[in-house]
């Protein structure tokens, strides 16, 4: 059953191309037909009735210098009926004052007066298109509804006061467009059959050797370099293809293969070298006080997973876990103190641009939304629409989430509420300033002046799982510096609230 499954994505995998090819020119085929139909009913028409308005004006105007030149009513006659037998025309020609006619079908008078009476009857303009108008010459298209049958009519006087009328049917020309789309129909589907059965046959030259390829370059991407494209004698840009992946599979494979051998003679370097001493005494005199705690829960923890406290796995696996949470947290504090000291020595540089401050502080609170819902805040943003601001949103952005997750860390219930309410307010000078409040306990004024500086805890009874590092703060003080621009914390009824100022115009 698998090989069967196999036998039909192999066969499914080779019609593919021979698919594509084949709905491909029948898509062309079928547009250029109905384009072709197309212009047919928008253009054959047309250009027929154009042509037959030139041909009963220039037969108008060959009976009209026959008369002039005297000719017999015999020869006219004759005339009448040559033009209309050649042209499929019915000609009448009226004397008002004898009512004698000649015409080329006597049988055919009485539609001809008929017609007659119906171009007269409208020339107040309730028939046909006008297709030509001068002064004593007019052509119409006109319908006689007694047998429902669409004319081109001529109606003229001729200088000897005679009256002209000649008429031709346009339904020849609608049956020769509805001849020739049958015939555009039927030599489309006729070029649909033959162009399946060529790209059946072109397809197949170029689905094989491109299916080919494709196997090897799977075998490839397994790291298996054995199978190699053989060329045809014709020598095309297929087998030019197939020649340079058999090339990049031979550098693959001795590339690999080196990578391989440099690869075990590092392990055995690694092996054979002893522990490299880390570079750390810069960072030793900023965070020895602060990396004590996590380093005497390693060692305790580790302790008891070498001497055995616990014979249990589920012991050893907390201890484990214990011992990875307390690396994190260290890991965490010297990426923030390298962050922090690049940016109090001019080290990092800005990549400024305009933003919108309020999308900003929305996605902060988005990635927030869990701690929030956790300690039950209500949480406002006052501002809706975009104010747009020129900093490195980047690092405006760590700002922004220090003091937030600061107010939901320190936030406390007063009056039966707990709240954050943030807000952006357009300063006259040019500068935006952020808000950030929270209600909870106001701060001395030595605790104003310790909060920005390194490492400071407000609440050192919190647990070291809240209580974050005391960096981020102090990496507030260090953007904002970098900037020039204001930022501070100030007590307010209930709470305190924390700010900094952007510009909103680039300097």
């Amino acid at each position: 059953m698998k090989l069967k499954e196999r036998m039909d994505k192999k066969i499914q995998k080779s019609k593919s191309i021979r698919i594509k090819l084949f709905i491909s020119l029948c898509i062309v085929i079928v547009v250029t037909i109905l384009f072709l139909v197309i212009i047919n009913n928008l253009v054959l028409e047309s250009f027929y009735i154009y042509n037959k308005k030139d041909s009963v004006k220039n037969i108008f105007e060959q009976i009209n210098e026959k008369y002039n030149n005297l000719v017999s009513e015999e020869e006219i006659e004759d005339f009448i009926k040559y033009e209309s037998s050649k042209n499929n025309l019915d000609i009448l020609i009226s004397n008002p004052k004898t009512n004698a006619i000649i015409t080329n079908d006597k049988t055919r008078i009485e539609s001809m007066e008929r017609l007659k009476t119906i171009i007269e009857f409208n020339e107040n303009g309730k028939w046909g298109e006008t297709l030509y108008n001068a002064k004593d010459v007019i052509i119409k298209t006109a319908k006689d509804k007694l047998n429902n049958h669409n004319y081109i009519v001529l109606m003229a006087k001729l200088d000897n006061k005679n009256e002209l009328y000649i008429r031709t049917p346009i339904s020849a020309i609608r049956e020769s467009l509805k001849i020739s789309n049958n015939v555009l129909i039927t030599v489309g589907s006729i070029s649909i059959i033959i162009s399946g059965i060529i790209a059946s046959i072109v397809s197949k030259r170029f689905s094989n050797p491109i299916l080919e390829l494709n196997n090897i370059a799977k075998q490839m991407s397994k790291l298996d370099f054995s199978k190699k494209y053989i060329p045809s004698e014709s020598d095309d840009e297929i087998d030019e293809l197939g020649k340079s992946i058999n090339m990049m599979s031979d550098k693959l494979e001795e590339t690999i293969n080196e990578l391989r051998k440099n690869n075990d003679e590092l392990e055995r370097d690694i092996k054979e070298k002893s522990k490299i001493d880390e570079m750390r005494t810069q960072f030793i005199s900023d965070v020895s006080h602060e990396l004590k705690t996590p380093i005497a829960i390693i060692q305790g923890y580790a302790e008891g997973l070498v001497e055995n406290v616990n014979n249990d796995d589920e012991s050893r696996k907390y201890y484990a876990e214990v011992i990875l949470d307390e690396a994190d947290k260290m890991d965490k504090l010297v990426k923030q103190l390298l962050e922090l000291m690049k940016l109090e020595y001019g080290k990092r540089e800005f990549n400024n641009t305009k933003f919108d401050i309020v999308s900003l502080i929305k996605e902060v609170l988005r990635k927030c939304d869990v701690m929030i819902k956790e300690q039950n805040i209500n949480t406002i943003l006052k501002n809706d629409t975009p104010i747009y601001v020129y900093a490195d949103d980047f690092y405006i952005e760590q700002v922004v989430t220090n003091y937030i997750t600061n107010a939901i860390k320190y936030s406390e219930e007063v009056n039966g509420k707990r709240e954050i309410i943030i807000e952006v307010i357009e300063e006259l000078n040019g500068m935006a300033r952020i808000c950030v409040y929270n209600t909870g306990k106001n701060f001395s004024e030595e605790e104003m002046k310790k909060i920005w500086g390194r490492f400071y805890k407000l609440d050192t009874s919190r647990n070291r799982e809240s209580g974050g590092t005391g960096i981020g703060l102090s990496l507030v003080k260090a953007v904002m510096n970098n900037y020039n621009n204001k930022y501070g914390v100030q007590n307010r009824v209930d709470g305190v609230e924390f700010y900094f100022e952007l510009n909103m115009e680039e300097e």
